[in-house]
This record gives C-alpha cells, structure tokens and sequence, in this order.
C-alpha cells in the first residue's frame, strides 16, 4: 500500500472511528506541516483558524510536548481560551490526539466523536493508523537531478515551453518531471513541490 490510494485507505479507517471528524497535521517542521488532512465541521475550521487558535491549542501544544496518544480529557495543559469548551459546541465533544516522530518532523493526528469516549482498542488503533500516515508520506530523501533541475526552471520564472527547450526536451517530457516531483513532495501544485523542495533542503 503506497501513494495516494494508501492515503485514501488509512484516512478512510480513521473516519470510520472518528465520527465528528478528524485533524492530522504530518510532518511539521518550523510550525508548518507538509501536508494537513481534516474532515471536522467547515463551521469549526473557520472558527478556529479566525480566532488563531492553533498557536493557543492544548492540543496542539500536547502534541509537541508528548509521544503517546491521550484523550483530550486526559489532557495536562492550561486551555485558558477555552478552546475545547468550544469545540465541543461543534460536535467535537471527546477526543484523542496522537503525536507521531521526531520533533523536527512530528506529526499530530487528532481525532473527535460526540457520544463517548473512546475505549483504550480504539486509540491503539487509530494511533497505529496515523503512524501509517506519518510513514507513508515521509518527505523524500531526494529528488532526481532531472526533477530539481525541472523544479529549479520553474522557480526561477521560465514557463514550462521554453523550460522544456533549454533541456532540450518535450514539453510533456517537463510536465513528467513536475508531476514525479510533485507527487514525491505530496504537492497539490508546482509551486507548492518548489517550496517543499526547499524547505526540505533539497532545492
């Protein structure tokens, strides 16, 4: 199981245990995850991403601070702005959180139900399934040259014919690359694999 359609099948088993929904934030580095995956109600991201609250998250704050998977009930932290108080208002009235990796690339996954909550089999789990996430979309180790120096064309401003023609390739030769790269990069666009590529130190 790799690539998309492993994605597609761990977040599919994590949905099925998370009834109100579920957050997972993989492999952030420098405050910003390489890619964010979420079904909690639309009405509570806006919410939440208005009033700022990931920086004031205990959640969040757990997640960083931990390596094993906690109820939000068992949560330890200070939540001054009453943060889940609010959630819970939205549906998302028991949780777990499960942090994942090494602090310079941890993952946080997050998941919520309404009714109860979840039993210790269903956190081991969807702790095993948000490891599955972590691994699976692990930012490579490199890119071929072909790709960077695709990638590297495109950064600095050329449009994909005439980037195509100083490497004397076709154009839908240059679009492969950029498609390799973006999909070893898990970039949605050729400017989001540009700036992952250089977050990562590999452009």
């Amino acid at each position: 199981m790799s690539g998309k359609s492993g994605l597609d099948e761990v977040l599919g088993e994590i949905a099925y245990l998370a009834p109100a929904g579920y957050y997972v934030g993989l492999h952030i580095r420098f405050t910003s995850p390489l890619m964010t995956l979420q079904t909690y109600p639309g009405e509570w991201i806006e919410a939440y991403t208005a009033k700022g609250y990931a920086l004031r998250d205990p959640i969040i704050a757990w997640g960083f601070g931990q390596e094993t998977a906690s109820r939000w009930s068992e949560i330890e932290i200070p939540d001054p702005f009453g943060i889940l108080d609010e959630a819970a208002t939205y549906g998302l009235q028991y949780g777990v959180v499960v942090p994942v990796g090494e602090l310079r690339s941890r993952t946080i996954g997050s998941v919520a139900r309404s009714d109860r909550e979840f039993s210790d089999a269903e956190i081991a789990v969807i702790s095993h399934h948000v490891e599955r996430l972590h691994e699976l979309t692990q930012p490579p180790e490199r890119l071929t040259e072909a790709q960077l120096t695709a990638l590297r064309f495109i950064a600095e401003g050329e449009r994909h014919a005439a980037a195509a023609a100083k490497l004397n390739i076709s154009e839908s030769a240059l679009k492969a690359r950029l498609t390799a790269a973006r999909e070893k990069l898990f970039a949605r666009t050729t400017a989001e694999a540009i700036q992952r590529a250089k977050d990562y130190g590999l452009l």
